[in-house]
């Protein structure tokens, strides 16, 4: 900085002052010490003014799988909130995996970020403790912690299935089949209790083998198709748990006739060009709303824990309206 400052003639505290974008520098005296910050190559130890301020200048961000559109979407969201904020976001995927959860988790906390974002996996959480207590702040998305309170910020995946159910018995479907994720995955089970409870609010008959959980791969899903779609007692309607289930169920039931109706939770990319009904919500405001609250425990928001639950909407499109 004393390079810039003698190149640019002004002293080091004017330099510091147009680095950090302050007011009350003279719109010349900034441009003489930008072209000489260009002509150096200078650039600001990060590292020396974040310890300065007592922050690193980072969050962290774990989720299941960045590569999945719906955790894509999420990351841009927190993205935005915390650039508002000056800071940046370190993100990783654990796949589901809780030791690498808790890799990951360990590695952002000898990294110093200010606080942490994360859609858990499993259901055993009190390994945070100690991080939360030593002052990282922790808010939990799309899934809750297994077994400590935390902030968490949720969609509302019980009325929504009970929704996308309501949906297809009025349209006179009476066997209605429900493919989800694995059993341990917390907004599986939420969508399956949905489901079961719209069956009831329909005059439905729960028939347990038309409800299926189980990792959505295209070749688990094309079996429980095979299976559930064939014979005299077969489902005539189906409703897919997720986005991953969706895209799976779609080309699992690219040449099968008669086709079921379809009904997805979580829009995806191109559904509504391929006329899927789905049960939407706003994956921005979801990651907007963790990341929202994150930065209110950061600044010193010390309020009782919270757990925020966001709204859903059936958006038909011609797949959920289909006849049986």
């Amino acid at each position: 900085m004393s390079d810039v400052a003698r190149l640019a003639g002004v002293s080091i505290k004017t330099v510091s002052r147009v680095v950090n974008d302050e007011p009350a520098v003279h719109p010349k005296t900034a441009e003489r010490v930008l072209a000489a910050i260009e002509q150096l190559g200078f650039r600001r130890n990060l590292g020396a003014r974040n310890l300065r301020r007592g922050s690193t200048g980072t969050i962290g961000l774990i989720v299941e799988d960045v590569g999945n559109p719906f955790y894509s979407e999420l990351n841009r969201a927190v993205e935005r909130i915390a650039t508002a904020h000056d800071r940046h976001v370190l993100t990783g995927s654990c796949g589901e995996d809780t030791e690498r959860e808790r890799e990951l988790v360990y590695e952002f906390s000898s990294r110093r970020v200010d606080g942490m974002l994360v859609v858990p996996a499993g259901d055993r959480h009190g390994y945070l403790l100690p991080e939360m207590r030593a002052g990282t702040p922790m808010v939990f998305v799309d899934r809750p912690p297994g077994d400590i309170v935390a902030d968490t910020v949720l969609v509302d995946n019980f009325g929504g299935t009970v929704q996308a159910v309501r949906h297809l018995a009025r349209h006179g479907h009476r066997r209605i089949a429900f493919l989800g994720d694995r059993p341990d995955v917390f907004t599986a089970t939420e969508r399956l209790r949905g489901f079961r409870e719209g069956c009831l609010q329909a005059g439905l008959r729960y028939d347990e083998r038309l409800a299926v959980l189980r990792t959505p791969t295209l070749e688990s899903v094309t079996d429980v198709v095979n299976r559930l779609l064939r014979g005299p007692k077969r489902a005539t309607a189906v409703i897919a748990g997720n986005n991953r289930v969706a895209v799976h169920l779609l080309r699992a039931l690219a040449h099968v006739t008669p086709r079921p109706a379809v009904v997805g939770f979580d829009d995806f990319e191109l559904a509504d060009l391929l006329n899927v009904t789905v049960i939407a919500h706003d994956v921005g405001r979801l990651g907007e709303a963790a990341a929202e609250l994150l930065f209110g425990r950061i600044h010193g928001d010390d309020s009782a824990p919270r757990k925020v639950v966001l709204p859903v909407h059936l958006a038909p499109r011609g797949s959920g309206e289909v006849a049986p």
